[in-house]
């Protein structure tokens, strides 16, 4: 018989939408046994006063924050936290031995330069920033399973990623025209009460946000840029949307190519993804919806040609709280573990 020992994992940031999706996927991985719940605000309320509705299934109560408790109670750690705070306790779990998932941008960068651009926050870890290997399994699947430290992207990069990564590895598109018009729902902006997250605020209303300069541009560009071979700048908008969870990525950019059609570049996407068994590729002439996604981690693709101006038009659709966030994060969690990559991940999403 084989070794039934289920590994122990702790969430740090158990609290945000985020840390609630680790804790409904974990307590169903056959492979794990959640042991520690973590967070700053709620420390020493029971998980249950927070989400009431999880009462009967969740014991745990939220603890302090304390890295050498947290490295002797768990082999993996999730960090959902907000930015600039997992970088501050990362370095003494990796050092203690733990394996650790970051779902904030902390880790995401290969230079921090760019990280205190954008989020305003001098680092000293460099040398541990310098280990992280960027948690989308699609592009990196052979670094993850090596990795002990991932920095797993932010929602809107998985989709819009997903969506490039095939033209920019194949060389299909002029790089410089890239434009990612993206949108989300309310629960890409976390659980705190912020004024345009209100149902009274973004009901019946479309808006853009972070015009011209959302965090995670740099990000795309990043990845991109890797992708490409040489530098890559994006023009890339979010917009919120009147739903709760749901991202969708719209991908514009000008063939090298003009002879090609919406067929072809079906064919490329289907080949492209035939080992991913969480990125779907529609058929041709059908485009994703956020519904189709809702409740699961896999994304959706749908792309197309626009012969009059040739344009290639890309639309990825995710759950932002789950191939977004907390699933995505899970996924790096198999990999680095050497499980199924669909281990404990739900495969169908809620319809409708």
């Amino acid at each position: 018989m084989g070794n039934f020992r289920r590994v122990p994992v702790g969430i740090v940031g158990a609290s945000g939408y985020g840390g609630v999706q680790l804790v409904r996927l974990l307590m169903d991985h056959p492979e794990v046994e959640l042991v520690y719940l973590g967070g700053e605000s709620s420390t020493g309320k029971s998980f249950a006063s927070l989400y009431p509705h999880l009462a009967h299934a969740v014991k745990l109560s939220i603890e302090e924050i304390d890295p050498e408790v947290i490295a002797r109670r768990c082999e993996v750690v999730f960090l959902s936290l907000e930015h600039g705070l997992a970088c501050q306790i990362a370095p003494t779990l990796l050092e203690k031995g733990c394996k650790v998932i970051d779902l904030s941008a902390d880790y995401r960068f290969r230079d921090l330069a760019t990280y205190t651009t954008w989020y305003g926050q001098e680092r000293s870890d460099r040398t541990t920033a310098a280990t992280a290997v960027y948690g989308l399994p699609e592009i990196y699947r052979d670094q993850i399973s090596e990795a002990q430290l991932v920095g797993c992207p932010g929602g809107y990069a998985t989709a819009s990623l997903l969506a490039l990564y095939p033209l920019l590895k194949q060389g299909l598109i002029m790089t410089e025209t890239a434009i990612i018009d993206a949108k989300s729902g309310a629960s890409s902006g976390g659980r705190d009460a912020k004024t345009y997250l209100l149902l009274a605020e973004a009901e019946n209303s479309l808006a853009p946000y972070s015009v011209v300069r959302h965090r995670q541009t740099p990000e795309i560009e990043q990845i991109c840029s890797d992708l490409a071979g040489h530098e890559v700048t994006v023009l890339f908008t979010p917009h919120l949307i009147p739903i709760v969870r749901g991202t969708l990525a719209t991908v514009y950019a000008i063939l090298r190519d003009p002879g090609l059609v919406g067929d072809d570049l079906t064919t490329i996407f289907t080949a492209f993804y035939r080992n991913s068994p969480w990125v779907k590729v529609c058929d041709s002439g059908i485009y994703p919806q956020t519904k189709w996604a809702t409740g699961s981690n896999l994304c959706y693709l749908g792309v197309d040609v626009d012969p009059r101006t040739g344009r290639v038009v890309a639309i990825s659709a995710i759950d932002n709280l789950i191939k977004g966030q907390a699933g995505q994060a899970i996924q790096c969690l198999n990999l680095m573990m050497g499980w199924d990559e669909t281990l404990g991940l739900p495969k169908l999403g809620f319809y409708p």
